[in-house]
C-alpha cells in the first residue's frame, strides 16, 4: 500500500471515529434525558443520520471525507446499540450480554470501513474506494460473483485487508448416507463415534506460551502511565506479543477448519452437542479447555455444514454424560470427571463415556447410532 493510499485512509477513518463517537454521546444523553424526565426519546439510526446530515453541512473538514463510510459507521453503532438491547430485555446475565457500544479511542481502536457498492469498484484487479482511494489488493482467490460491499481493515499487527460480501454458491459434496454424532471434551477436542475422525487437543497454546508470556512481561515493564504516549519499547513489545496471538488464533482457525471439511465430506447429518464455553481461564482444566478453542472449532463446523448443504442437529447438552446410548437410562447421580468409563446400571453397557455421549447426540437428533464401535454388549 502507498504512503498517499495509507494517509487517506486513516484520514477516512478519522472522521468515521469521529462519527461513531457523536453517536455514542447522543444516545447517552437521550438516554440520561429520558431517565431524568420519563420521556421516550428515540436516539435510532434515523435521527443519526440527520446528524450526520447538518455536521457534514457545517463542518469542511467531515465533508471532504466520503459519506458513504460515514453513514455505514451509523448502521453499524445501531446494529451494537439493538443488540446489547435486546440482551437486556431478554434477561441474559450480565456476563453473556453485548456491552453497550463505547467510545472509539484513537490509541485502542483499529480502523474498520465499510463502502457499499456505490463506495467502491474493481477495475484491473485494484480495489478504488470513494474519495480517490486507489489499493493494490493480493487477492487471496477469486471472487465467486459481483461483490455487495466491501470493508477495509487493520489488525493488531498493522495489516490491512479487504473483505468481500458476495453471493456463494453451495457447494454439495456427494451424499455418503452416513451419520456422526460429536462430544466436545478436553482431551480430545471432539470425540465422535467414528474413531477415525476424532479431533485430538493439538496445544497450541501450550506450545505459544512461553513467548507469549516474555513478550507480556516486557510489555507490563515498558508500560507508561496513563494519558502518555507509549515508547517505542513498549510498542515493539506489544508488536511481538500480538504476532504471537495472532499465529495462535490462525492456528486453532485452520485446525477446526480441516477437521470440519472432513466431517461435512464424509458424513450427511451431523448431531452436535451444542455447548457453549464461558468460563474465566482460573484451573488447569478451564485453561486446557480455552486452548482446544472449541468455540471456534464449533463455530468452524457449523459454518462448513451450512456452505456444502448438510443437516445439523445442534443438541441440548444437558444430562449428555448420564444418559445410556443404548437403553436411554440415566444415571442417578454425575459421573465425576475422573471416571472415563460409562457403564450403564440398567442394560450393563459398557463405553468410554466420551463415546457414549457422542451416541447420546445421535440418539437425541432422532438418529440410529446401531453399529456404533467400542460398545460391549450387556451381559445375559
Amino acid at each position: 500500500m502507498s504512503s498517499g493510499a495509507l494517509a487517506r485512509l486513516e484520514a477516512e477513518w478519522a472522521r468515521c471515529r469521529w462519527v461513531w463517537n457523536e453517536c455514542v454521546a447522543m444516545s447517552r444523553k437521550v438516554h440520561a434525558h429520558n431517565k431524568a424526565t420519563g420521556e421516550k426519546k428515540t436516539c435510532g439510526p434515523v435521527q443519526l443520520a440527520a446528524m450526520l446530515t447538518e455536521a457534514r453541512r457545517s463542518m469542511t473538514w467531515l465533508r471532504e471525507g466520503a459519506c458513504v463510510p460515514q453513514q455505514q459507521i451509523i448502521r453499524d453503532f445501531g446494529k451494537s446499540r439493538a443488540k446489547a438491547l435486546g440482551d437486556i430485555k431478554a434477561r441474559l446475565p450480565v456476563r453473556q450480554r453485548a456491552g453497550m457500544p463505547g467510545i472509539k479511542r484513537k490509541r485502542e481502536a483499529d480502523p474498520s470501513l465499510e463502502y457499499t457498492r456505490r463506495g467502491f469498484r474493481l477495475k484491473n484487479d485494484r480495489l478504488l474506494l470513494a474519495n480517490g482511494i486507489a489499493l493494490t489488493v493480493a487477492w487471496s482467490r477469486d471472487l465467486p460473483s459481483a461483490p455487495s460491499s466491501v470493508r477495509v481493515y487493520r489488525d493488531s499487527l498493522g495489516h490491512w485487508y479487504a473483505s468481500f460480501v458476495v453471493a456463494a454458491p453451495s457447494e454439495a459434496p456427494a451424499e455418503t448416507g452416513r451419520a456422526i454424532g460429536i462430544d466436545w471434551g478436553v482431551k480430545e477436542v471432539a470425540t465422535t463415534t467414528s474413531d477415525t475422525h476424532d479431533l485430538p487437543h493439538a496445544q497450541h497454546g501450550k506450545t505459544a506460551a512461553a513467548k507469549l508470556v516474555r513478550h507480556q512481561r516486557m510489555m507490563a515493564r515498558r508500560r507508561t502511565p496513563k494519558n502518555r504516549p507509549d515508547t517505542a519499547g513498549y510498542l515493539k513489545a506489544r508488536k511481538a506479543a500480538a504476532k504471537v496471538s495472532k499465529k495462535l488464533a490462525r492456528q486453532r482457525q485452520d485446525t477446526g477448519r480441516k477437521w470440519a471439511k472432513a466431517i461435512v465430506r464424509d458424513f450427511d447429518v451431523i448431531a452436535v452437542e451444542d455447548f457453549r464455553p464461558k468460563f474465566p481461564a482460573k484451573s488447569t482444566m478451564a485453561r486446557k479447555a480455552a486452548d482446544a478453542a472449541i468455540g471456534a472449532t464449533k463455530a468452524a463446523l457449523v459454518e462448513m455444514a451450512r456452505k456444502h448443504g448438510r443437516t445439523l442437529y445442534l443438541v441440548h447438552p444437558a444430562h449428555t454424560t448420564m444418559d445410556c446410548a443404548q437403553c436411554g437410562a440415566r444415571a442417578k447421580h454425575a459421573l465425576p470427571l475422573s471416571m472415563r468409563t460409562y457403564t450403564c446400571t440398567a442394560c450393563g453397557a459398557v463405553s468410554p463415556r466420551d463415546k457414549n455421549s457422542a451416541r447420546v447426540m445421535l440418539v437425541r437428533a432422532g438418529l440410529n447410532p446401531a453399529g456404533a464401535d467400542l460398545v460391549s454388549p450387556a451381559p445375559c
